[in-house]
């Protein structure tokens, strides 16, 4: 059978494959691209969420493990240093300033010099003095001698009675004047003295009150300096009676042992612990009727000068021991009208609140005595993250100063390589 010859207007022949697509209906191919949009939104929503279909993750909230352990528990109250012993150097006679023989701030000696008030009307007065002392003492001598000429004539009846009494009489007034020019002559050696300002203990001096030529007075006691020893200090603090009293019960009770020692640590304004501890002397007998606090007093050494008197800190007692606490940081614990309480993360990582009580504080912890057990894991940061009935998941928490040291120190360690 003879071909067709082929003409340019004949369309190409078609392959059997080509003409097998072009049977083929448009829905099903729009079919087959939905399907596969689905695998590929699957396939990223898996990648994205997981397995739990998008749901996010429990929130990490930093908590401690709850330990127990004897603690000392201690109290902190507010307190003010005040200098062991001071001294008011006063005027102790009347005349003008002529020198100031210190440095203002400086260190004084008991007995060193500290003013000159003008001595000289005070030495012509014990010149005075020693002159009627004189005076008097030759009148003495005068009449014991008339005594002692006038005894063989009384006993003899040689003079009158009266003569005999008049010379006695003399006699004794003469030494009687003689006492009193004595007296006089110690007074005025006495002013002299005074006219040299002592200091009458030890110290650290504050500035001079009085300049000289300033007059001063004996009769007003005029301030010139004041002197206070601060090699060691007294620190005075209050607390509260309900609070002591309280504490005494919790003891008898069984449930403190008393404090072995009864020393004091002192917080100054920055939060640092003065590096000596200090010794209670005693607590005052009667309670404040407008405050209701109990005033304490305690010996704080000094060594370096370095605390002032009339400086505020906080005194750190400690008052008891507990031999089963529980130590939480102070951030830990909320504390409202109706008790302490914190949080407590459950087995199946729920948080549940749980009440506490509190037994005082040591540093900036809390002493647990009741309320959790060995092994509680109590949140301590990551509140915000909380939500009720969902899961968290607890980490370790650390310090932030602890989590700042390594950090702090790798950059050094790197430098030294």
């Amino acid at each position: 059978m003879a071909l067709k010859p082929q003409t340019a207007l004949d369309p190409a022949p078609l392959s059997s494959s080509t003409a097998l697509v072009r049977r083929l209906p448009v829905r099903p191919l729009a079919g087959l691209a939905t399907v596969a949009l689905a695998a590929v939104l699957a396939a990223c929503g898996q990648g994205a969420g997981g397995p739990q279909g998008g749901q996010m993750p429990p929130a990490p909230v930093g908590v401690i493990t709850a330990k127990t352990s004897t603690v000392d528990v201690s109290t902190e109250l507010p307190g003010r240093l005040e200098a062991i012993r001071t001294a008011q150097v006063r005027a102790r006679v009347t005349g003008v300033v002529k020198r100031r023989l210190f440095t203002e701030g400086s260190v004084v000696k008991a007995g060193q010099s500290l003013f000159e008030i003008d001595p000289v009307p005070y030495r012509a007065a014990l010149d005075s003095a020693l002159a009627t002392e004189a005076k008097a003492e030759a009148v003495l001598m005068q009449a014991q001698a008339t005594l002692e000429r006038n005894r063989p004539l009384a006993q003899a009846k040689a003079i009158s009675d009266q003569d005999w009494v008049s010379t006695q009489a003399s006699f004794k007034q003469a030494q009687a004047d003689v006492a009193a020019a004595k007296a006089n002559v110690v007074q005025a050696k006495l002013n002299v003295d005074y006219a040299s300002v002592l200091s009458p203990i030890s110290g650290r001096i504050g500035r001079a009150e009085v300049t000289e030529g300033a007059l001063v007075s004996a009769g007003e006691a005029t301030l010139l300096a004041t002197v206070q020893q601060i090699d060691s200090l007294y620190v005075n603090f209050t607390q509260s009676a309900a609070d002591a009293m309280k504490l005494k019960r919790a003891v008898e009770a069984g449930k403190f042992q008393k404090a072995g020692s009864a020393e004091v640590h002192v917080v100054l304004d920055d939060g640092t612990v003065y590096p000596v501890a200090g010794k209670l002397l005693f607590s005052d007998i009667t309670v404040d009727s407008t405050s209701g606090q109990v005033t304490l007093r305690a010996e704080l050494p000094n060594p370096k000068g370095e605390l002032l008197p009339g400086l505020y800190v906080k005194v750190r007692i400690a008052t008891a021991r507990a031999t089963d606490a529980i130590l939480v940081p102070q951030q830990a614990v909320s504390r409202g009208t109706t008790g302490d309480t914190v949080m407590v993360v459950t087995p199946d990582k729920q948080v549940s609140v749980r009440p506490v009580q509190l037994g005082g504080t040591q540093g900036s912890q809390w002493v647990v005595l009741g309320g959790l057990q060995p092994g509680d894991q109590v949140v301590v940061d990551g509140f915000q993250k909380i939500r009720p009935k969902a899961a968290v998941n607890p980490v370790p928490w650390t310090p932030e100063g602890a989590a700042s040291a390594p950090a702090a120190a790798a950059p050094a360690s790197a430098a030294s390589h």
